[in-house]
């Protein structure tokens, strides 16, 4: 067997099993599951048409590089998110579909690291720090060392490439950043996004910016590294990807569809592992895909949800805990009395309500040697309303009750 698999951590929700696997709920409590980041919002009927009225097209094998109209429904929607010209993204060149965000950011290490070490030594990959698992794996697996870069409280809980030590930017070959973020739910500024780009420059790294939850905003829409890049003069999106999916903005996590999207050159070498990979999109998904990227009123829609939810949250929330409204995202990072895992255990224990510890989600810092999510627990608003509020309700009663 491949030894670096005896390097992978277990998963997030592994820890959390075994955290509450011997524990009981309250059997006159319903349960209330707010661990896993799973819209349980429905799907807006035209999509699920979309997909039904296409599965004759399960006769026959789809292509890795996705059908024309898809590539192109893709480019014409990241242009008028990201404010670039129109025709800015080539769709035959700029754009690849993917099966989801989570299995493009494992493989798109694969393509980008050369393992071998370099004259300051062997290649890292940075990453927040909580960040997505997936992005240590994925390091881990193209022979690279996973370095985390603190995501503090102080920093708008982001990293700030002012505090990466030059020693290790001539080390770096590939930055994850995770805008807006998750478990934090803090999205980088435009420009932020162009000091980190002005860095990948400068160190000759590659930027996978994961924007899958760019769509899930309260006030504003946070920017992308596309927009960015754009607004730099950089016409060929140089060291930059975006990766989008429609798991969070069109609630279709089943259906397993994105893309990823940016530098033209670095798309091409990754087609090329992509077509050994079999990870062709089924076309009956990419119909309903092209109909997702071509229509922005559901999206809209599922905001109006979700900014109700956020709003009620606060509202219960506030009152007896110190709570930092996210930017975008359906994430609250919430630090809670007795550190996180502990409360997670005792919620669920005394409440039937799962969250997921924010240790879980973090490593210990490579500057204080304390986990950074060690004191948060974070909590999927993705239940609906009146379920949202009622597990509101028995956070407020955990917190009085510990504190």
């Amino acid at each position: 067997m491949n030894p670096r698999l005896n390097r992978l951590e277990p998963y997030p929700f592994e820890k959390l099993a075994a955290l509450l696997g011997q524990v009981s709920p309250p059997a006159g409590l319903t349960g209330i599951n707010l661990s896993i980041g799973e819209p349980k919002h429905p799907p807006a009927p035209f999509l699920l048409e979309a997909m039904r009225d296409s599965l004759e097209l399960a006769a026959r094998y789809p292509v890795t590089v996705g059908e024309p109209e898809l590539r192109v429904a893709a480019c014409r929607w990241a242009e008028r998110r990201h404010g670039l010209d129109g025709g800015a993204l080539d769709p035959g060149r700029h754009l690849l579909p993917v099966n989801g965000t989570r299995e493009a950011l494992f493989s798109f290490a694969a393509a980008v690291i050369d393992p071998t070490p370099g004259p300051h030594g062997p290649p890292v990959v940075l990453m927040p720090n909580p960040f997505y698992q997936i992005y240590e794996g994925a390091a881990r697996m193209a022979d690279a060392e996973p370095f985390c870069l603190d995501a503090r409280e102080e920093d708008g809980f982001l990293p700030d490439p002012a505090r990466v030590p030059e020693e290790l930017l001539r080390r770096a070959r590939l930055l994850y950043l995770c805008t807006p973020s998750n478990p934090t739910g803090a999205a980088c500024t435009l420009e932020a996004l162009q000091e980190w780009l002005r860095l990948a420059d400068r160190h000759d790294f590659v930027i996978a910016a994961d924007e899958c939850y760019s769509e899930i905003w309260y006030d504003r829409p946070p920017p992308g590294i596309l927009g960015a890049a754009w607004a730099m003069g950089r016409r060929d999106f140089a060291r930059c990807v975006t990766f989008q999916s429609l798991s969070k903005r069109s609630n279709l996590p089943g259906a397993r569809s994105g893309f990823v999207a940016g530098d033209a050159d670095i798309l091409k070498k990754y087609l090329k592992l992509r077509t050994y990979t079999g990870c062709a999109t089924p076309p009956f998904i990419q119909r309903a895909a092209m109909a997702a990227w071509n229509d922005e009123s559901h999206v809209e829609a599922n905001r109006v949800v979700y900014r109700q939810k956020l709003a009620d949250a606060l509202e219960i929330l506030s009152p007896v805990l110190p709570v930092t409204a996210p930017a975008a995202g359906f994430y609250l990072w919430l630090k809670v009395p007795g550190g996180g895992e502990a409360f997670a255990r005792r919620l669920y224990a005394r409440y039937n309500v799962t969250t997921l510890p924010g240790a879980y989600l973090g490593r210990p810092s490579p500057v204080t040697g304390a986990n950074p999510g060690a004191a948060f627990i974070r909590v999927a608003l993705v239940t609906g309303v009146e379920e949202n509020r009622e597990a509101m309700r028995r956070i407020a009663a955990c917190v009085r009750e510990t504190a």
